[in-house]
């Protein structure tokens, strides 16, 4: 089972990136080209910084979980398209970090 919308709340499950405990944060996110997108304005946040050093994470949505493997985008494309699909004002249109995170199905 795949998200129907293309912008949702999720949860991104993580291990910490000092403690290696588990976290979980409530995000919006974006489907787009079976993969989850999550964006920021800047990369100071704890969950981007723990998936980064901890790549290995976890989805939840619908009660169904996602194992995947988290990356950061460089493509500026991509990252323009991912911050209009997830925003329909002014944010669309901002720079922002997005993390990427890829199926274990589709690896």
């Amino acid at each position: 089972m795949k998200p129907q919308e293309v912008t949702f709340k999720a949860i991104l499950i993580k291990a910490g990136r000092k403690t290696g405990k588990e976290h979980a944060v409530e995000l919006k996110a974006v489907f787009y080209d079976n993969k989850f997108y999550f964006s920021r304005r800047n990369s100071q946040s704890d969950w981007l910084k723990n998936s980064l050093v901890n790549p290995q994470v976890r989805i939840q949505y619908n009660d169904v979980i996602f194992p995947g493997i988290a990356s950061l985008i460089t493509n500026e494309n991509l990252a323009k398209k991912i911050s209009q699909l997830k925003y329909s004002d002014k944010r669309a249109e901002e720079s922002r970090v997005v993390l990427e995170v890829t199926l274990h199905e589709q690896l």
